[in-house]
């Protein structure tokens, strides 16, 4: 099992709008998306033109922030985890694929995803729901 990129750090948001001004404004991050939907709200930005991309969401919990790695091949990824100590926390979808989610014994979190929709962030691209 290999972890093949950190493309994501989902960090959680009090004000999501307001994280994004700032962001946007002040450190010159570059908009990829600001969707609202079923009451939530998620962000995605970029700082540089290599990832990982930042996104804000309303919907986690706590201050600490998920790092996202990509994956080949989740199950066996997970299995081979879980066999050495890991325990899953959670599983779940994020519009590119299926995720896991584990929380480090120092507090850490850490997910891994399968890349099964690849072109799904392009569609997201350039819609503002707010913000």
């Amino acid at each position: 099992m290999r972890f093949e990129s950190l493309d994501y750090l989902y960090m959680p948001s009090r004000d999501v709008a307001a994280d994004l001004a700032w962001l946007t404004g002040v450190l010159g991050a570059r908009l990829v998306f600001a969707i609202e939907a079923m009451d939530t709200r998620v962000a995605m930005v970029e700082l540089t033109d290599a990832p990982p991309r930042l996104v804000l969401a309303d919907h986690l919990d706590g201050d600490v922030p998920i790092l996202v790695y990509r994956v080949a091949d989740l199950t066996e990824a997970t299995t081979e985890l879980e066999g050495r100590g890991w325990e899953a926390e959670r599983t779940l979808e994020i519009p590119q694929g299926p995720v896991s989610a584990f929380r480090a014994p120092g507090g850490q979190r850490i997910a891994i995803y399968e890349l099964t929709r690849p072109g799904v962030e392009a569609g997201f691209a350039g819609r503002r729901d707010f913000g």
